[in-house]
Parts: C-alpha cells; sequence; structure tokens
C-alpha cells in the first residue's frame, strides 16, 4: 500500500512510517553522492557523514508525515492542501534548528512547505509531470 492509498488524516502511523522510509532512502542516495564527491579522510568519517545525513532526512520525513495527518485531523479538512504546507513547513523548521540557522528553518519552511503544497494541489487536480510526448 502507498502514501496515496491510504485516505488523508487518517492511519497517521502508517503514513509516518512510508515517509520516513522514503525519506531515509533518499537520505542514503544523497549521502552516498556527498561522500563520492567530496571524499572523507577515513571510512570513519565517510560513516559518521552517511549516518548524519540519513538520520536528519529520516528524522524530516517522520516529522512531515506525522505532522501533515495530524493537521488533515486537527483542522478537519482532510484533503485540503494547507496540511501538506504546514507538514512541509514543519520539517523546514526542524532543518533550521538542526543547523542552528534561523534563516535556514524560515527559507526551507517556505520551501518545502510550497513544495508539498503543489504536490498535493498537483496530485488533486491530476498534473502530469513526466508523461509520454504526445505525436
Amino acid at each position: 500500500m502507498g502514501y496515496w492509498d491510504l485516505p488523508e488524516g487518517t492511519d497517521c502511523v502508517q503514513k509516518t512510517w512510508i515517509t520516513t522510509k522514503l525519506a531515509t532512502a533518499l537520505g542514503l542516495v544523497g549521502s552516498a553522492y556527498h561522500i563520492v564527491a567530496f571524499q572523507p579522510e577515513s571510512a570513519l568519517a565517510a560513516a559518521q557523514r552517511a549516518g548524519t545525513a540519513t538520520v536528519t532526512m529520516a528524522a524530516l520525513g517522520a516529522v512531515f508525515g506525522m505532522t501533515t495527518c495530524l493537521s488533515a485531523q486537527a483542522r478537519d479538512a482532510p484533503d485540503d492542501p494547507i496540511n501538506y504546507f504546514i507538514g512541509g513547513c514543519s520539517s523546514g523548521i526542524l532543518l533550521g534548528a538542526r543547523t542552528h540557522s534561523i534563516a535556514t528553518g524560515t527559507s526551507a519552511c517556505l520551501g518545502l512547505g510550497t513544495l508539498a503544497f503543489f504536490t498535493k494541489v498537483g496530485k488533486m487536480e491530476g498534473w502530469n509531470i513526466s508523461s509520454p510526448p504526445r505525436l
């Protein structure tokens, strides 16, 4: 069962688990590219860098999934894209806290919130971003 298969505002634990798994996978892939591009001095430094990036991404995914679901329940508006903005913004705030930077937190809040908002709007309206060309 996928993320979009579950109704909004229900089964928050399952939705959070799905977003956490996806974010963890993205963290692993991103940290692998970072280690290849900027080679660390030792294997221990590489493992530490990969672990830090992966755990941070997993936390962002978990915060997004849980906040989005709880926002849908609290606001009693399950299909409102604002829930996704709130979830993305809360993930951005966590990123700002992680980096000890208000500027990072603010910009990540706005950026991730906007991205999540338009992802939900696109899903609701049937936007097709990658489709085969029309002949």
